[in-house]
């Protein structure tokens, strides 16, 4: 049962009476009393002739998937198989972090018909965003009292990473056609797997002429004279790309207002996009301690789609990242040289002595890639110097600038690449990095 404001209005209506006849109590009382009791039964009455809420059967239709930070529409239908007409408020409960636009609705549904309500969810938080739960009030004819029930009405939506990061994937494609040599612009060098053969032409490498060639194309009698012919190159394809993202407690940490860990999502993305158009395997291992996410065997768009639905679930663990382990989960994705993308913190010399322990073994069999994004507030912090305070913060992102420095030293000097930069320019970093492995034949 739910009591309405406008009851409590009748019920205040009654203190009248008392305030007129302040200096006769007696009848006063008698007055508030009689006043109460008529508006509690007017109350029941309406109670009862108030439809009943459990006579409401609820059907749902969600999207299934919604990128966070998009919009979904979502479509609530009651269906009222009472006798009566119900009029009153719905509520739907959904998590905070799901953003629907508004949780109550009015409803006038009469007998044996249905209704749709349409809401809007904007989502500010990956994963699995669900309700199980609608309340309904149906208030009586004078709206004093009403019937109030909770039915259940489950739903689930995902919400994928935003990959907003795809802006930049235009660009790279760009690039990796002019490696291919599929576009009219010819890179001057050589890749690492045979292509065709061509004539000559001014500034080509003369390293390139296949002279056995050249003899057999030689045709004295056409006019012509030696046609010189050139090898031409391309990336080698059919690599394999492993990204590792690290889900221990230094992915929880905020930059720049993005999780670090999102950060690591969109880069891992948008490498895995552009290596699959480049003709290369690429495998995701989300991992702390245990195995967060997994994705293997996928090529061309199920390759995004598996992953974004991999990494819609997964969320930082406060726990340390067991870096001993990571051999041996690349040994189970692949035996073959591989590039293995390792997306992680360096910021603290401390916290990075597991990769660093772990990188010779890496480098050995693969080529490693560690990625890290880095606080474009601690780079701004580095120029103010105004009073005290800020010179005082100044000299702590100094610090953590050489503490990054360091590291990064030290797994160059392990055989390792490094890449970093802020949450909006890792991503595009790791894949030129990528592209020029592709073009210097590392891969």
């Amino acid at each position: 049962m739910a009591l309405s404001g406008r009851f409590v209005a009748l019920l205040a209506i009654g203190v009248i009476p008392v305030v007129v006849l302040g200096g006769q109590a007696g009848t006063a009382y008698l007055v508030l009393g009689g006043w109460v009791v008529l508006c509690v039964v007017l109350g029941m009455l309406d109670l009862l002739l108030a439809a009943s809420p459990r006579r409401v059967v609820l059907e749902r239709r969600l999207p299934a998937r919604v990128r966070l930070g998009a919009e979904a529409t979502i479509e609530l239908y009651v269906t009222n198989r009472g006798s009566r007409t119900i009029r009153g408020t719905i509520r739907d409960a959904w998590e905070p972090s799901a953003g629907l636009d508004r949780s109550r609705s009015p409803i006038a549904v009469p007998a044996g018909e249905r209704r749709r309500i349409v809401g809007v969810l904007t989502p500010w938080r990956r994963g699995d965003r669900r309700v199980s739960e609608v309340t309904v009030r149906a208030w009586g004819p004078l709206h004093l009292w009403g019937r109030q029930a909770t039915l259940q009405a489950p739903g689930r939506i995902r919400v994928l990473p935003p990959f907003t990061a795809r802006k930049h994937l235009p660009s790279r494609l760009a690039r990796l056609r002019e490696l291919d040599g599929m576009t009219s612009v010819m890179l001057r060098g050589q890749g690492t797997e045979f292509d065709s053969l061509r004539e000559y032409v001014r500034g080509d490498d003369v390293r390139s002429i296949d002279w056995r060639a050249t003899a057999r194309r030689h045709d004295p009698t056409g006019g012509r004279g030696a046609r010189v012919m050139v090898r031409t190159w391309r990336p080698e394809r059919d690599r394999r790309v492993i990204v590792v993202i690290d889900t221990a407690r230094t992915s929880a940490a905020r930059i720049d207002d993005e999780p670090r860990i999102d950060t690591a999502f969109e880069s891992a993305l948008l490498l895995g996009a552009l290596a699959s158009r480049a003709g290369d395997r690429v495998d995701l291992l989300a991992y702390d301690r245990a195995v967060r996410a997994r994705v293997q065997g996928a090529t061309g768009a199920d390759l995004l789609s598996r992953m974004v639905d991999a990494m819609a679930g997964v969320e930082p663990a406060l726990i340390e990242m067991d870096w001993s382990a990571i051999p041996a989960q690349l040994s189970s994705i692949t035996s073959q040289h591989s590039l293995v993308v390792l997306l992680t913190s360096i910021e603290a010399p401390g916290a990075s002595r597991g990769l660093l322990s772990v990188l010779p073994q890496l480098t050995e069999r693969h080529t490693v890639v560690v990625a890290s994004v880095t606080d474009p507030e601690t780079l701004r912090a580095t120029t103010d110097r105004t009073d005290r305070e800020t010179v005082y913060r100044a000299a702590a992102a100094e610090r953590a600038l050489l503490d990054v420095a360091r590291v990064s030293a030290a797994i160059r000097r392990l055989g390792a690449d490094v890449v970093t930069g802020s949450p909006s320019d890792l991503p595009p970093a790791l894949s030129d990095r990528y592209l020029a492995l592709k073009a210097a034949g590392r891969l």
